[in-house]
């Protein structure tokens, strides 16, 4: 077993995060970890757990008055093990051990981040922990502050809700120490604006911010990686904005009794945790389905590679409509920012989004077949487990035991799913040592 896993380092991911989920599940069924009588039910935790460390954020109970401070602490650990990753962690741990990076954990490290080279990966797991403590303890001090002088809440609760929701939301997790999520805050841009500054950084993924970091004043220099992750969730920011804005600007039961400024702030914020945060400001149940589709589109595509966010990736995303554009005009090679995209990476992005369309399909199958709630709920549902989102119409606790086992496995197979198979597909050795006549049929 131990020599199969280290053969092909493809499978520690699951591994680890199967692991994890299972560590976590067992710890939330404690009495000591649920505010009422009693241990947790195995569904309600292992639902929990799963997705806590796949950083999705759907939940089948009320996170603030279900679970005790100590379950909630358990929550937090588990988001934050889910988002610096399983890998980023064994690999850590193996450079603290032997002080040195083996060929075997600077493959595994590097499938995450395919944009380095092998000589940059312990560097980049140092930023990864100097980030992530960074970017979690500012934007908690700020929400801190904000918890305490405006909403006068005491030192103590202020910094442990500062500290929940930064973690939370760099981790792309969505969970919220309150019933109705950041709602209550909708209009509140000192809340909002901290959490969508934090969603974007997590979620754009560590070799960018590498890359930024090395080479911030020239633009000309960063990887073709960098470029199309930042054009695209430039693109996607903006256009999920205006679609919310136009859909929404006049419903009654989300951005409509608002004034034009917190329309255009909570539009945005949408757009924002689209990208896999799972945090709503308004009633995602009240939207239109206009908005809902536009939404499912959103959360699909999801945010930067090797990064906390979910989703097929803006780069496999780009790298798609690279190739539909290459196609309509004719031209050999696909391409973007004078060069080429190489056949294996156009063949890994349709293998990508393939099975991940394969795979929502069959999760909504599966829940139209085991409720009565319609195609748009049911669809949204299933796009948000699989790309580890967290948004919710509201269905997720009334699904019955076998509609909630359906949204665990679609949150373990999104969250390591696209991580699994671009590592084997990356890390093939063997090839076939022949090629069979072409012949093209008919497409189309």
């Amino acid at each position: 077993m131990t020599f199969g896993i280290t053969r092909n380092p493809a499978r520690l991911v699951p591994l680890a995060f199967f692991v994890a989920i299972w560590i976590g599940t067992a710890l939330l069924m404690l009495p000591v970890s649920r505010a009422g009588p009693g241990g947790a039910p195995f569904i309600v935790a292992l639902f929990t757990s799963t997705s806590a460390v796949c950083v999705t954020g759907l939940v089948t109970v009320d996170t603030p008055t279900y679970w005790s401070g100590f379950g909630q602490a358990i929550i937090l650990a588990m988001i934050q093990i889910g988002g610096l990753g399983i890998m980023t962690g064994a690999t850590m741990l193996g450079l603290l051990v032997t002080r040195r990076l083996r060929l075997h954990h600077r493959l595994l490290a590097q499938a995450e981040t395919r944009a380095l080279s092998l000589g940059d990966i312990a560097s980049v797991l140092r930023l990864i922990l100097l980030v992530t403590a960074t970017v979690e303890l500012a934007i908690a001090t700020v929400l801190t502050l904000r918890f305490a002088q405006h909403y006068d809440q005491p030192w103590g609760e202020a910094a442990w809700n500062g500290l929940f929701h930064a973690v939370s939301a760099f981790n792309n997790a969505g969970f919220a120490r309150y019933t109705d999520n950041v709602i209550g805050f909708a209009l509140d841009p000192f809340i909002l604006v901290p959490l969508m500054l934090a969603v974007i950084l997590g979620g754009i993924g560590f070799p960018v911010l590498y890359e930024l970091r090395e080479e911030f004043f020239t633009p000309r220099k960063w990887s073709l990686h960098t470029k199309i992750t930042l054009a695209g969730t430039a693109l996607l920011l903006a256009l999920g904005f205006l679609l919310v804005l136009a859909f929404e600007w006049r419903n009654s039961g989300t951005l409509g009794p608002m004034s034009s400024g917190g329309k255009l702030l909570n539009a945005f914020f949408h757009s924002v945790v689209t990208r896999t945060a799972g945090f709503n400001s308004v009633d995602i149940a009240q939207m239109r389905p206009e908005t809902l589709l536009v939404s499912d589109a959103l959360m699909m595509i999801g945010g930067g590679s090797a990064g906390t966010a979910g989703g097929i990736k803006v780069s496999t995303f780009v790298v798609l409509g690279l190739i539909v554009w290459a196609e309509i005009r004719d031209e050999p090679d696909a391409s973007a920012f004078s060069r080429r995209l190489s056949s294996e990476v156009q063949r890994q992005a349709l293998t990508v989004v393939l099975l991940a369309i394969g795979i929502v399909a069959t999760g909504t199958l599966m829940l139209l077949s085991l409720t009565r709630f319609g195609l748009s709920e049911v669809l949204f549902e299933v796009v948000s487990a699989f790309a580890t989102v967290g948004l919710s119409t509201g269905i997720t606790a009334s699904l019955p035991p076998l509609g909630q086992v359906t949204l665990v496995c679609l949150m373990f197979i999104g969250r390591v799913g696209t991580i699994t198979v671009a590592t084997a597909l990356a890390l093939r050795t063997t090839r076939k040592p022949y090629r069979y006549p072409q012949e093209r049929p008919i497409v189309g």
